[in-house]
């Protein structure tokens, strides 16, 4: 991470914050680095450390008590992971190319909505009827949509979705997928307490199959697990009427 890009965000936004009340007249803007440190429950000194640079790999938890200390908002969030990602040197690789005949099996399936999906929720590929009805746009991961202020109104359930696609993406990182770990770390900054809570709480598998509304649409939903290498999934949603 160049120059320490997060360490000067995190004082900027600690300058930029109202102190409490009745705390008199000060030399500084803002919060002391102690009001601050209170606030997200680190200590002092290791906050000093952030500030300064020499420590440049905080874990997603101490990066989302800050966020929460310090007020930010949802694009402060994302930013704050960013500047995270940018001062990381692992490049994922790119997953192997799905099979012509996959992508013909998910063509065949119209009008049901189909996509298959990694164990982190990147949708490698769909049909044109979960394109329409899905609502994640440009969006590529079904999980890190889930916690988008769009998908809240897209999901009339959304608290229950939110809670299963929480739980998948845990059981995935759990069993080892490193995109999963990195998806949660992700998450747990930009979505805060909304995803953590969740995702700390999951004690249990999601359903392969079941019901979900999506916007006016009642769908039933089969998983069917593919066989060879990544543990893809094919998510089928079917209209209820």
């Amino acid at each position: 991470m160049a120059d320490n890009a997060l360490g000067r965000f995190l004082r900027a936004r600690r300058e930029a914050t109202t102190p409490p009340a009745g705390t008199g007249r000060r030399r500084t803007p803002g919060l002391r680095r102690g009001e601050l440190a209170d606030r997200a429950g680190i200590s002092v000194e290791y906050l000093t450390r952030l500030e300064r640079g020499t420590d440049r790999s905080p874990s997603g938890q101490v990066l989302a008590s800050l966020a929460d200390a310090l007020a930010m908002t949802a694009d402060e969030r994302v930013h704050l992971y960013r500047l995270i990602k940018a001062g990381s040197t692992c490049a994922p690789a790119p997953p192997p190319p799905l099979r012509p005949t996959l992508l013909a099996v998910l063509d065949s399936l119209s009008p049901a909505a189909a996509c298959v999906l990694t164990p982190s929720g990147d949708v490698l590929a769909c049909n044109e009827a979960f394109r329409a009805i899905s609502g994640m746009g440009e969006e590529r991961n079904l999980v890190r949509f889930t916690f988008s202020p769009e998908a809240k109104a897209h999901y009339p359930d959304w608290d229950r979705i939110a809670h299963d696609r929480a739980a998948a993406l845990r059981a995935a990182a759990d069993l080892g997928d490193h995109a999963a770990a990195v998806l949660a770390f992700e998450l747990s900054i930009t979505a805060g307490a909304t995803f953590t809570d969740r995702y700390d709480a999951a004690a249990a598998l999601p359903p392969a199959t079941g019901t979900e509304r999506w916007g006016p649409a009642l769908l039933v939903f089969e998983t069917l697990h593919l066989p060879g290498e990544g543990e893809h999934r094919v998510m089928v949603y079917f209209s209820q009427h």
